[in-house]
């Protein structure tokens, strides 16, 4: 890590220490006018001006300073998490829009190319748009509403629907390319309240994006606020999905907002409700600094809780000891460790994703350096079209080598903690690789 950084890590601060921030943030227009980015060599500022074209990239001045170690790019894990990378595209696709930029395309054609691009890049994975949206009562699709598991229904509010800063393996990249017709996003609160009220089984709800901590405080307070009236008492946990406390820690230490953001939380626990802060960490890095220790103080001081959860991914923290220390450290700050995902099946995949044998052995030898308050995580997690898929082992049953793999969450709840058995294959990434075992054409669910 940089000299500049650390020192600033260790020292102690005072309770006023963190005067309001402007949040500065920089998106592919405005590479160049990155300093350290413009010390970097000219293929590779070019090669990142190539997959910005087609992949979102956005970064803010805290990631810059605070989290990346420039010494050490392109290799460093943070620098990997947010600039882009030639190898999130494939050749063919880096290539033809690459050509294009050299010869100075057309808008059109332009647009054309990467319209080609993103549709093979497989925007709405596991059913999103096919198999997650439900249907009032005309018939007509409720946009921005996802209901895939009996308990817990999605809500992706417009004015969240963008981050404080982007990370480059992001599943839900479509949100974030200025394409409508990839967009999952409502202003209508009242179509979240009526479909809330129509489905007294649903005890979770869970805002996300993008990321909702980039609303202002007054319009997260309007979706959640009227879920404290006696009608939606079976709405007992209000999920909140952010990666601000990585991004920008900021938004819950200045300003005014921040203050009505952190008394907004408190008037939801004390009406009744479990606030669950769902942090999205890739790092032990991002727990390290001072505004992020800060911001989960004050956080933890409302009575939310904080969970956490993340992708394993090439390149940022496919290795056992990142996570045993992120997972420790997570600990020791008082969150609770949640999930280890599986890289998704979409955008840049082929860059990030890690065969699932290796994922399962990750996890297994980070889960040992843990107490059990650490081990609460479960994973390897793959969110696919039937549901959680975790892969719990490889085994030899009968002679034949086998992924020993469980639905955590189903789309069928009878799905669940029923184990099951794929053929074991080395390559496979993704749980669609994936083939029934001993001699069977079918997963029991599939039947």
């Amino acid at each position: 890590m940089n000299a500049h950084v650390r020192p600033r890590i260790l020292q102690s601060f005072a309770a006023d220490a963190f005067a309001p921030q402007t949040f500065k943030v920089y998106t592919p227009r405005d590479l160049d006018r990155i300093e350290q980015i413009a010390r970097l060599p000219e293929d590779m500022r070019f090669a990142m001006q190539v997959v910005a074209t087609v992949l979102p990239f956005r970064v803010n001045q805290y990631v810059i300073d605070e989290l990346i170690d420039w010494d050490h790019v392109p290799d460093d894990p943070m620098f990997q998490l947010t600039f882009p990378q030639q190898g999130m595209l494939e050749s063919r696709h880096f290539d033809l829009i690459a050509d294009l930029i050299r010869g100075q395309a057309s808008p059109e054609l332009m647009q054309e190319a990467v319209a080609q691009v993103r549709a093979d890049l497989n925007p709405h994975p596991a059913g999103q748009l096919e198999l997650n949206m439900p249907m009032d009562a005309q018939g007509n699709r409720l946009e921005g509403i996802q209901h895939k598991y009996r308990e817990t229904v999605l809500f992706f509010p417009s004015q969240g629907q963008t981050c404080h800063a982007y990370c480059t393996f992001c599943f839900r990249w479509a949100q974030f390319v200025g394409d409508k017709a990839l967009r999952i996003a409502s202003s209508e609160s009242a179509a979240l309240l009526n479909y809330l009220r129509q489905h007294p089984e649903v005890t979770d709800l869970l805002v996300t994006g993008g990321d909702p901590m980039v609303m202002k405080t007054k319009h997260l307070a309007a979706y959640l606020e009227p879920l404290l009236a006696p009608e939606f008492d079976h709405v007992q946990t209000l999920r909140i999905g952010t990666k601000a406390l990585s991004f920008w820690p900021h938004r819950f230490l200045g300003g005014e907002d921040a203050e009505d953001l952190l008394r907004l939380l408190e008037r939801l626990q004390q009406g009744g409700k479990h606030v669950a802060l769902m942090a999205h960490f890739n790092h032990w890095r991002e727990l390290e600094t001072p505004a992020v220790r800060e911001a989960i103080r004050r956080l933890r001081d409302t009575g939310v809780q904080i969970r956490c959860q993340g992708p394993l991914i090439a390149h940022i923290n496919d290795d056992p000891q990142i996570w045993s220390r992120m997972w420790n450290t997570q600990v020791h700050l008082g969150l609770v460790p949640y999930y280890m995902f599986v890289e998704r099946d979409t955008g840049s995949r082929n860059y990030f994703e890690v065969p699932l044998v290796k994922a399962w052995e990750i996890y297994r030898q980070a889960v040992q350096q843990v107490s059990g308050l650490g081990r609460t995580a479960r994973g390897p997690s793959m969110s696919a079209s039937p549901g959680k898929v975790e892969i719990q082992g490889v085994t030899q049953v009968a002679g034949e080598d086998v992924f020993v793999l469980r639905f955590i969450q189903a789309r069928n709840p009878e799905w669940v903690q029923q184990p099951f058995f794929a053929r074991f294959d080395p390559e496979a990434t993704w749980f669609d690789q994936l083939r029934p075992a001993f001699g069977a054409e079918k997963f029991f669910f599939e039947a």
